[in-house]
């Protein structure tokens, strides 16, 4: 909550009660696009997919992994030379800490369980490297999705990484927009990674986020607790630019999105390998071109007077 009163930055009330009568789901739509490459013009793929399909006052979400992997923010792991620490975590703090000790406690699937006790020792010391390298050694003891990294979806070695200004990113986003098409817009950046709520207003996000009343110093100890307590996890904010909304309401946004929006080649890079039958580097960019992508979601809220704040 934003001190407590459920307000947008213009004054308009965007609380639970507003939304009692429709359910958000209902007020969105996913956009398909190309699959975005390293190299793309991400502002002009947002632009292409919403013009013509947004007016004053709708919220967009996009997808952070799409927009990572568009400016570069990736890391190729082939070549990356694990030291002993990086060894140590995926060999045996991931394979039987988290295999036989942590993962049971999160009550994680059997399947998830089975994969993380035969981790794979090589590629899975060369992840953790870049995990301790790039998001810190808190978060490369996290199984996987360490800190917002993420394998899925793209090929080879290829991991993205956080976004590292991602409420900047989401005011060019919203800037572009505003200069190119004339639309008053909110734009929220998005990630799968699950928040968890106490109640309506305590969030607990194991990854990074800017989004006001998510609190993020917990690190992987809120997947941990989360997970262990079953509270209540969706998709999280990572950034909101143009309007201000409770954090819960943001955090339904954020999960209705990455419903309508699926995990196109696989939620993991398990999934995504048996889906082409390949080895968990073996997929390949050709493949990823052919799998339905929508990394962008709109939100009509314009038509119920949920008022967005000028530039």
């Amino acid at each position: 909550m934003l001190g407590g009163k459920p307000h947008s930055r213009c004054g308009s009330s965007v609380g639970k009660e507003r939304m009692k009568m429709v359910r958000l789901r209902d007020l969105a739509f996913a956009l398909r696009t190309p699959y975005w490459k390293p190299g793309d013009d991400f502002l002009e793929r947002i632009l292409e997919a919403v013009r013509g399909r947004v007016e004053d006052g709708d919220v967009i979400t996009v997808s952070e992994k799409a927009i990572s992997t568009a400016m570069g923010n990736i890391v190729d792991e082939d070549g990356i030379k694990p030291r002993l620490s990086a060894k140590l975590i995926a060999k045996y703090w991931v394979r039987y800490v988290w295999g036989y000790l942590l993962g049971p406690a999160c009550h994680l699937k059997s399947e998830t369980i089975r994969r993380i006790r035969s981790y794979p020792a090589e590629e899975g010391s060369v992840h953790k490297e870049a995990a301790l390298r790039y998001v810190g050694p808190i978060y490369a003891l996290h199984w996987g999705s360490e800190g917002g990294m993420d394998a899925s979806n793209l090929p080879y070695s290829y991991v993205a990484l956080p976004l590292k200004n991602p409420e900047e990113t989401a005011r060019r986003v919203r800037r572009y927009i505003k200069d190119k098409l004339g639309k008053n817009v909110a734009v929220m950046i998005v990630d799968t990674d699950k928040t968890y709520s106490i109640g309506k207003s305590i969030h607990l996000s194991p990854r990074p986020s800017s989004v006001r009343g998510i609190r993020t110093f917990l690190g992987p100890l809120a997947y941990l607790m989360g997970r262990a307590l079953k509270l209540k996890r969706r998709s999280t904010p990572i950034a909101l630019a143009g309007i201000r909304m409770p954090a819960d309401l943001a955090l339904e946004i954020a999960e209705t999105a990455h419903k309508l929006r699926g995990s196109g080649a696989g939620r993991t890079v398990w999934e995504m390998a048996e889906r082409f039958g390949v080895s968990l580097t073996g997929v390949t960019w050709r493949m990823l071109e052919r799998v339905e992508h929508k990394p962008i979601v709109i939100f009509k809220f314009s038509k119920r007077r949920l008022r967005v704040k000028g530039i």
